[in-house]
C-alpha cells in the first residue's frame, strides 16, 4: 500500500478521534480505514492505536509515529506547492508590516524592483514600531528587529544589525567621550522607549558584562528623532547600526567605547504559517532574503 496514504489516515483517524470520524474527510468507507490503519501497524510491527468500544487512544509508539508523519506530510505539502508555484504567476494584495526607520530607508527602495518581477501583486505597507497581532489584523507578512521569541509564528532571517553607542563630535567636546559604561550615568542619554533595556544599558567588555543606569533626558519611541537629537549636538544615543552608517562614515557621529559591545539583533521577515503560505507571499520572503544577503551596517553590523 501507499505508505504516504496509511500516514495520512491514520493521522486523520488520530485528528477525528474515531474511524467513524476520519470517514467524512477522507471520502472512504470506514472498512476502508481501518484496513489502512491495520496494514501501517502489521508494517511497522507495532500497534499505534488502542481500541476499545468506546474510545480510541495513541500508544506511546503511536503518539510518536503521530508527530512524525505530521512532519512528513507537511514536508509532502511543502514540496508539491514549491514545484506547482514554478508554474504559476503570484497574484493579489500582500499587507505588510514595517518598522518605521528601517522600512523607510532600507524596504522602501526594494518595493519597485519587486513589483516589476511580480506585475500581478499589489502592497499594502504599513509603518511602524508597534509588534502588531499579524493573523488578528490581518497582515500576511512583517519585518522585526530583535530576539525572536518562541511562537507559533514563522521567520526567516534578512540580517543582523548591532546597537552602537553614538553621539557628535561638537557634544564630546563640550562634555567629553566617556572612556566605561559607568561614565554614561553622568551624560545626557537620548532614550529610545521600545528599547527592552530602557533605562539599563546592558554591554560585554573586555573584562566582562557592564551595565548602567542612565537617566535619559529625552525619551521618544522614534529612532530618527534620537539621530535628529544627537546630530544637532544633544547627548549620547544607543541605535542599531543600520540607521548610523553614513553618519559614521561621514563623521557627524562618532561612535563611543566599540570594545564595549550592545546587543546584536536580527532582521527577520515573520509570517503566520508555513503550511500552504501563498505563493505571493513565498516569493516576496525569497526576495528580501536575497536582497539582504550580502549586506552589512557598520562594524559587525
Amino acid at each position: 500500500m501507499d505508505r504516504a496514504l496509511e500516514m495520512s489516515v491514520f493521522a486523520a483517524v488520530v485528528e477525528a478521534g474515531s474511524f467513524i470520524g476520519a470517514v467524512e474527510g477522507l471520502r472512504m468507507s470506514k472498512a476502508a480505514v481501518s484496513r489502512h490503519v491495520d496494514a501501517l501497524e502489521q508494517r511497522l510491527g507495532v500497534r499505534l492505536l488502542q481500541r476499545t468500544t468506546r474510545r480510541l487512544s495513541l500508544t506511546e509508539e503511536g503518539r510518536i509515529f503521530y508527530q512524525r508523519a505530521k512532519e512528513v506530510l507537511a514536508a509532502l505539502d511543502d514540496a508539491e506547492s514549491e514545484i506547482t508555484s514554478r508554474t504559476q504567476e503570484p497574484s493579489g494584495l500582500i499587507r505588510i508590516n514595517v518598522p518605521l526607520t528601517f522600512g523607510i530607508m532600507h524596504l522602501a527602495p526594494l518595493w519597485s524592483a519587486f513589483m516589476q518581477v511580480y506585475p500581478q501583486v499589489d502592497l499594502d505597507i504599513t509603518l511602524n514600531d508597534r509588534v502588531v497581532d499579524l493573523v488578528d489584523e490581518g497582515y500576511d507578512l512583517a519585518v522585526r528587529i530583535g530576539d525572536m521569541p518562541s511562537s507559533a509564528l514563522i521567520s526567516r532571517k534578512l540580517a543582523s544589525t548591532r546597537m552602537m553607542l553614538c553621539a557628535s563630535p561638537a557634544y564630546l567636546a563640550r562634555h567629553g567621550a566617556p572612556a566605561h559604561p559607568q561614565e554614561l550615568a553622568k551624560h545626557r542619554v537620548l532614550a529610545y522607549t521600545n528599547w527592552s533595556g530602557r533605562d539599563e544599558w546592558h554591554f560585554d567588555g573586555p573584562d566582562g558584562k557592564a551595565s548602567v543606569g542612565t537617566r535619559a533626558r529625552v525619551y521618544t519611541n522614534n529612532g530618527d528623532t534620537c539621530r535628529a537629537i544627537a546630530l544637532a549636538h544633544g547627548g549620547i544615543m544607543l541605535q542599531p547600526s543600520f540607521m548610523l552608517q553614513e553618519d559614521l562614515r561621514s563623521g557627524a557621529l562618532v561612535e563611543l567605547m566599540p570594545e564595549y559591545r550592545a546587543s546584536e539583533l536580527g532582521v527577520y521577515a515573520v509570517y503566520p504559517t508555513r503550511k500552504q503560505l501563498p505563493l505571493k507571499v513565498r516569493r516576496l520572503v525569497d526576495y528580501l532574503v536575497e536582497a539582504f544577503r550580502d549586506v552589512s551596517w557598520g562594524e559587525g553590523g
